[in-house]
């Protein structure tokens, strides 16, 4: 199997661009013939050779029709052991991102800081599953002197799987929330089901980035020996490396500060809104000042990105209005800090338009019944609820609206006047909140 596996590197040097899709496929790569629950990418081999491909890797023999159609006991398990083998290469820092929430955005930041100052390689979207990060990693350019690999999950044994094939040299957990219940049962199977990363690096003599103001990470860290701190706390260890970062803003935009090599503080003003995202810049603040980027490319990287993508995006509009979108995810972790930002928010009128919140299982009810007690105590004017999972809460009780899908919202929403109005959109990316205002 070695000897396979060194045969087909050979030919992914002759030919490194992988295409998964015939739909997005470039001549001269090399096709691999992955299946999924609907499709079954043998099928589309000889399609892929016709098209240009150079090779196509298939699993079943009956589709080996060409000698250029590379018979392996698994596709998928190819790729990955492929990702691992390129991974090996080079002898670099690799910063895996994890966590329940903000991974993107954190990502995000913490690669345009170290792109500032190194050839650095990161995930793009969230490629971050257990097809994504073996192609973010096969996409790696000889150049490259770190990398950012985002990590998600939804059932437990993933993160370590995808650890296993990236082999990460560092890393962090954003935070710990309600995310996935379907999979992961319960805030303690969460915790388990991350932790696995830091598991990983603590095996792997490691090291773990924390943020000591958010709830769980400092104990699921409490026994690993190299780790660099940051945020506030209380308490501290002998060989605690400490960064400090220090927030003089969080609306409308956040604004964050902290002491450079000379003694001189620096301050950003980012494009980012709430205090949820002071928590993502200062991670990219703290991997920054660890990995030696000059003070003044950090604050330039920081201030220079724009959100993107639904993710908390402020948008705004004539006569005052200003619309929070952040309707690429949602769980009960996040949606609460995007609430109180809303509530934060200066003028005169204040909506929530909120989707449901998917894959929370048998919680669900519970945890859309218990948001909508708390946003209904937050004191907004007006509170629109989306989806079928909102619709059995008590929505009447707290005078709030109810649609069932964005189409219907659609029809109320175009006859509001928001002038002098702040709007937060936040819901699962399968409700298409965004809809609202395209």
């Amino acid at each position: 199997m070695a000897h396979a596996l060194d045969a087909l590197y050979q030919l992914f040097q002759k030919h490194p661009v992988i295409c998964t899709d015939t739909r997005k496929l470039e001549p001269g790569c090399l096709f691999f013939a992955l299946k999924g629950e609907a499709f079954n990418g043998n099928q589309f081999a000889a399609k892929a050779l016709e098209m240009g491909a150079a090779y196509a890797v298939i699993d079943e023999a009956a589709y080996q029709t060409d000698h250029r159609c590379l018979l392996v006991p698994d596709v998928l398990k190819t790729l990955q052991n492929l990702a691992t083998y390129h991974r090996r290469k080079f002898d670099i820092p690799l910063i895996a991102i994890g966590g329940s929430n903000g991974k993107t955005t954190t990502k995000e930041l913490v690669s345009a800081v170290l792109s500032a100052h190194y050839p650095c390689h990161y995930t793009k979207g969230n490629l971050n599953n257990h097809i994504g990060v073996p192609l973010t990693l096969l996409a790696m350019p000889a150049d490259t002197e770190v990398a950012v690999i985002e990590i998600g999950a939804n059932h437990p044994g993933e993160i370590d799987e995808l650890c296993y094939i990236a082999r990460p040299t560092h890393g962090l957990l954003t935070n710990i929330g309600k995310e996935h219940l379907e999979g992961f049962g319960s805030l303690e199977g969460v915790k388990k089901a991350e932790g696995e990363l830091y598991r990983y690096l603590n095996r792997h003599k490691g090291f773990i980035f924390v943020n000591r103001s958010e709830k769980y990470l400092n104990s699921m860290t409490r026994r690993s020996r190299r780790k660099v701190i940051y945020g506030q706390s209380d308490v501290l260890e002998p060989n605690d490396t400490v960064i400090d970062v220090a927030m003089r803003a969080e609306m409308p935009f956040v604004e964050a500060a902290f002491i450079a090599d000379n003694g001189q503080e620096v301050h950003i003003k980012s494009h980012l809104y709430g205090r949820h995202n002071f928590s993502n810049i200062m991670t990219a603040i703290a991997l920054g000042i660890y990995f030696k980027v000059p003070a003044a490319r950090i604050k330039s990287a920081i201030e220079n990105y724009q959100p993107r993508n639904n993710r908390s995006e402020l948008i705004l509009r004539e006569n005052n209005c200003s619309i929070l979108l952040d309707a690429y995810n949602a769980n009960p972790s996040s949606m609460r800090p995007a609430l109180q930002s809303l509530a934060a928010m200066p003028g005169a009128k204040k909506i929530a338009i909120l989707g449901d919140m998917l894959e929370l299982g048998e919680s669900s009810r519970k945890e859309h019944q218990q948001l909508l007690s708390f946003a209904s105590k937050l004191g907004l004017d007006q509170l629109v609820l989306v989806g079928p999972e909102f619709g059995q809460t008590n929505f009447s009780r707290y005078k709030a609206l109810h649609f069932e899908n964005v189409a219907a919202a659609r029809s109320w929403f175009d006859q509001q006047d928001l002038s002098q109005t702040s709007l937060l959109l936040k819901g699962s990316r399968g409700i298409g909140l965004e809809r609202l205002i395209q």
